[in-house]
């Protein structure tokens, strides 16, 4: 994998020149160095700045040694994110290439401790998930004034998604955003709720009132839970109103979850709803609405448990905001390397104790040459 810092040179230093005492592509490295090792907060990034001096120099010419926690809060409170977001799209698009039929996931997040009281609202992100990379592949800022739906267009063109599926909760079930998702070259499978009431009630109609052209049903024993789920698909749309404002739409699908916990044997069912540009093969479908879930348990859980982002009280300029791009540089570098026993939080933690292991998620990635 190519490393991401070459990507970070055309990022403009908001510093004016008497106050540059720290090269700002340095400062940028040993952050992200630092967030790798565990690194949560301006003062640890400081202390892991001034503990690897001398490993660090190694490789950085630290003519003025480690830059002070203030430091490293002012210059990534100041800069400018969308440059930092432009550069972290490029790294991603130059080290994964996506494939015909792979599942890249939206959804949004809140970095719960980016707010300060009566003066700003909380940042609010919305990531694209490559799951069969297991990378994050960009993030875009909702406007503090707007929602998901403005903020997922944004999203998509910036990426190159030609032959992929796009999956995308109700929030993200607009017209707008199913053709924009079509005129990037991918198919769409969009979830059903109360916000698209009407095709929600005539999508379920449907099923009621004709027969599923094709069913594919998977069990699932893990996790101390039984689970059936069964896939129905229809391409009956005598009840759909509207239904070429849809673009491409060409399937209707029910998917029905029968889940009983092993411990008390209590049985949970869930049924939920989605339309989809893909043609009626269920188990493509199924395996598409499946791995949605993974921008939630391998990106916004890893994040909150494993980098402790809800918890981070960044609240100064842009901070909250390239902060968490830093973690998920982090985590795309720490998911490129694999490791049998240890979880994202220790191996965190290993790279941090271990220089050799630093040494190597570093260099596997390019990042320091």
């Amino acid at each position: 994998m190519i490393g991401p810092l070459s990507f970070f040179s055309e990022v403009e230093d908001p510093r004016i020149d008497r106050t540059k005492a720290h090269d700002l592509q340095h400062i940028i490295a040993i952050a992200l160095m630092a967030v790798i090792c565990g690194c949560e907060t301006w003062e640890e990034i400081e202390e892991f700045g001034e503990m690897a001096e001398e490993w660090l120099t190694k490789t950085l010419y630290l003519i003025n040694g480690i830059p002070s926690h203030d430091t490293f809060n002012r210059v990534l409170s100041r800069i400018d994110p969308l440059q930092m977001e432009k550069s972290f799209l490029k790294w991603t698009q130059n080290v994964v290439q996506l494939t015909a039929g792979e599942v890249v996931a939206f959804d949004g997040k809140t970095i719960r401790g980016s707010t300060e009281k009566g003066k700003k609202p909380f940042v609010h992100m919305v990531s694209a998930w490559a799951g069969l990379h297991n990378m994050v592949l960009g993030q875009v800022k909702v406007d503090d004034k707007s929602n998901e739906i403005t903020a997922i267009p944004q999203l998509l063109q910036l990426l190159v998604l030609k032959g992929c599926i796009v999956t995308i909760d109700a929030m993200g079930c607009q017209k707008e955003i199913a053709a924009a998702i079509i005129d990037k070259g991918a198919d769409y499978v969009l979830a059903l709720k109360g916000n698209q009431t009407g095709l929600h009630e005539q999508v379920k109609e449907s099923f009621a009132t004709f027969k599923s052209e094709a069913v594919s049903q998977t069990l699932d024993c893990d996790h101390g839970r039984i689970e059936t789920r069964t896939c129905s698909v229809l391409t009956d749309f005598w009840m759909i109103e509207n239904k070429n404002s849809w673009k491409n739409l060409n399937t209707l699908v029910r998917l029905d979850s029968v889940r009983i916990i092993k411990a008390t044997g209590v049985e949970q069912r869930e049924t939920r709803y989605y339309i989809t540009s893909l043609l009626p093969d269920p188990k493509k479908i199924a395996h598409a609405v499946r791995s949605h879930w993974g921008i939630e348990n391998s990106l916004h859980w890893c994040l909150d448990v494993g980098f402790s982002e809800d918890a981070s009280q960044k609240s100064a300029g842009h901070a909250a905001r390239n902060f968490s791009l830093l973690n998920r540089i982090a985590l795309n570098l720490i998911k490129a390397n694999p490791h049998k026993r240890l979880g994202i939080k220790s191996r965190r933690k290993k790279a941090g104790w271990d220089r050799n292991y630093l040494l190597k998620l570093l260099k596997d990635s390019r990042v320091i040459g």
